[in-house]
Parts: structure tokens; C-alpha cells; sequence
């Protein structure tokens, strides 16, 4: 009889010493795979913020796409990284210098052709254009600006055709910005109630919501069962591997204009994490807040110039542990197979490293990429 108990009773106890068929694969808050997130689609391949860019992102095994928002004249939420148009449009060929306005924007005073000064008509005469230097202009002049309802529409359509649902990630830009324009939580309101018709009103909802303001996060709270992203932004990542925090790269704006002395660096103190919690369900900090590099001089790639790729990997900095900890999932930014990998020879290589600390989720302007690293963790 002992031993047919034993018999019985062993898969439940490999189970519950990770052995079992079930085990988690991933140091995941959840144990699933990572997220890979299309950043502004697949912006690396892609004039950013277009569908087909998203479209493109989806193919390469993108779970979520995201369409940072702004606010167009007539009040439309459009897919645009910041308010101004100039660097990611066509804008200047299509309108007289006379269409520029002087704003400020997070404290900075900025001369630009501003979407809030055009109508939706007028911006869908606009093509997009490769913002980034040193990346292809192939497809510069060919794609529009979509709309949010856009969006959602060719991510519902591409979870019908492929059979896995295909997420949405949408920012709101700016916030005190778009409410000195527009009123007070004009924007979040539009946005609301688009997500609630398109999903419903659940946490269950294939969305995040993000920011690198916290009142609007904390308004949403209120408002909304969907989840909710901190932002988490800094100015530079110093030699030593500490973080430079410059404005307008220093606080939330909101605090700024609130005379709050908080940091985004505060945020991810246990105390600031505590914080985040109570309206929110994950924190979206920058990757070096993550991962400790140090520039100590030596060179590592073996080609005799030193770059950020030669930078040493001293590891986890404890935030991804002391957020999983409180429940809170940890999304971090961005990963560019042309740009930015910290002590890491490639882009491929770096996403693995921290998928394999329990990351919940990376934003990528190079999904392919994104999914080839999730591969080797499996």
C-alpha cells in the first residue's frame, strides 16, 4: 500500500519541484514566455507607426504592437510618437512654415508642425518617413497615419487570420501637453471609451495602457479594469553604470508641474514600487535600469574599438526581483539590432540575456529578433 501511494503521489510531487510537465518554463511573473512588443511596430524595418509597419511586426511574431497616441485638431487619436511631426512625416513638403507653432512640451519650448494644429483630413494627406539615421528610406512616402481605430482593426483582423491574439500596447503622449490643449482628461476619455467598445472593460483585455506620467495612470485606475504601465525614463546611463537623470528625462512632468521631488529612479526605490502598485499593473523602466553595464576601458568584441558593445555585464540590478516580488510585471525598452546593446555583441543576444533574468516582456523595433532570442530560451 506505501508504495502505490508513493507511485500516486510522485507526479504531484515532482510538480511541485518544478519537475512536472507543467513547470514553469520562464522566471516570468506568471512562468509564461516573454512578451515581444513590435516597438511602433517594426520600426527598424518600417517608416515607425504605420500599419504596415505594424503589419510587418505581426509577421515577424510580434505579441503587441504599439501605437504611441497624440490628439489631432478635431480631437482623433492618431498613432504618432510625439506631437510633432516633423522628423517621422513628410509635413514640410505638404504645408508652408506658417502651419509651425511654438510650444511647450514637458517644460521645452518647441517650434514644430504640431498634430493638434491639423485636422484628420489634412493629416492623411502626410506619408511617413524614416526617422532614424543610418536605417533604410525605401519606404519613405508611401505609408499614412493611421488611426487608433485603425489599429485595433488590423489587430482584431490579424488574430482572426493567424489564431493568436495579436495585443495592442497604446501610450498617451504627453498628458499634461495634450490637456493644456484639449482639457483635462480629454485624451484619456477618448481613449477609454475607444478600448472599452473595441475589448470591454477587463484586465483580460489584450491591451496595456502606458505612461511616463502617473496622474493620468492614477485617473485610469479609476476608470478601468485594463492595465496599466508606469514608464520609467532616465537622461543617459553613466560610465559607472548609474543612471544620468536630466530633464525633461528626470520626473514624470506631472510631478514637475505638481512640485513633486520624486524621480523616476524614486519609482523604482521599494517604496516608489509600493507606490506604482496601488494604480498600476507593471513598471516599463529602460533597460539599464535592469541590467548594470560599466564602461571600464576594455575592449571585449575583439575588433580594437571600444562601444557600448564592449561594455561589462555585471548583472541584475534587483528591480525585475523586487517588482515580481509585489506583483508587479517588468516591461522593458528598446532593443534595436542597430542601436544600443550594452555590453552585448548583438541584438539577438542581449534580448536572451534578459529574457533569462524573468523579464515579462521587451519592446523591440526588431520582432524577428525578439522572437529568434525567445527560441534559444525554449
Amino acid at each position: 500500500m506505501r508504495i502505490k501511494f508513493l507511485l500516486l503521489a510522485l507526479p504531484l510531487l515532482l510538480q511541485a519541484c518544478g519537475g512536472g510537465n507543467d513547470a514553469p518554463t520562464f522566471k516570468t511573473l506568471d512562468g509564461k514566455a516573454p512578451l515581444v512588443i513590435g516597438h511602433r511596430g517594426a520600426s527598424g524595418e518600417r517608416p515607425e507607426h504605420t500599419l504596415e509597419a505594424y503589419q510587418l511586426a505581426i509577421e515577424q511574431g510580434a505579441d503587441f504592437i504599439e501605437p504611441d497616441l497624440v490628439l489631432s485638431k478635431d480631437g482623433v487619436l492618431l498613432a504618432r510618437h510625439e506631437p510633432m511631426l516633423d522628423s517621422t512625416t513628410d509635413v514640410a513638403s505638404k504645408f508652408p512654415a506658417a502651419r509651425k507653432s511654438t510650444r511647450l512640451v514637458d517644460g521645452e519650448s518647441t517650434s514644430a508642425y504640431f498634430a493638434s494644429d491639423f485636422t484628420l483630413a489634412e493629416l492623411k494627406t502626410l506619408r511617413a518617413v524614416q526617422a532614424r539615421a543610418g536605417r533604410s528610406k525605401a519606404f519613405d512616402g508611401q505609408f499614412s497615419i493611421p488611426t487608433l481605430d485603425e489599429v485595433i482593426a488590423l489587430a482584431k483582423a490579424q488574430s482572426a487570420k493567424t489564431g493568436r491574439t495579436i495585443g495592442i500596447y497604446p501610450e498617451i503622449k504627453h498628458s499634461t501637453f495634450h490637456a493644456g490643449l484639449f482639457g483635462a482628461h480629454v485624451f484619456e476619455d477618448k481613449l477609454l471609451a475607444t478600448l472599452h467598445a473595441a475589448y470591454g472593460n477587463a484586465a483580460s483585455a489584450p491591451v496595456f495602457i502606458q505612461s511616463f506620467e502617473v496622474a493620468n495612470l492614477q485617473y485610469l485606475a479609476s476608470k478601468t479594469q485594463i492595465r496599466r504601465v508606469q514608464l520609467i525614463d532616465a537622461d543617459d546611463v553613466k560610465a559607472d553604470g548609474s543612471m544620468s537623470l536630466v530633464a525633461p528625462y528626470r520626473q514624470p512632468y506631472d510631478f514637475v508641474v505638481k512640485g513633486d521631488a520624486r524621480t523616476f529612479a524614486d519609482l523604482l526605490s521599494p517604496a516608489g514600487l509600493d507606490f506604482v502598485k496601488t494604480y498600476a499593473h507593471a513598471i516599463g523602466p529602460w533597460k539599464p535600469y535592469l541590467v548594470k553595464t560599466v564602461d571600464d576601458g576594455v575592449e571585449r568584441t575583439g575588433d580594437s574599438t571600444r562601444t557600448v558593445h564592449d561594455r561589462r555585464v555585471d548583472g541584475s540590478t534587483g528591480v525585475i526581483e523586487a517588482a515580481h516580488a509585489r506583483g508587479l510585471l517588468v516591461h522593458t525598452w528598446t532593443f534595436r539590432d542597430d542601436a544600443g546593446t550594452y555590453g552585448f555583441k548583438d541584438g539577438k543576444s542581449e534580448l536572451a540575456y534578459f529574457m533569462k533574468l524573468g523579464i515579462d516582456g521587451v519592446f523591440t523595433d526588431f520582432p524577428a529578433t525578439g522572437s529568434a532570442a525567445l527560441k534559444t530560451l525554449k
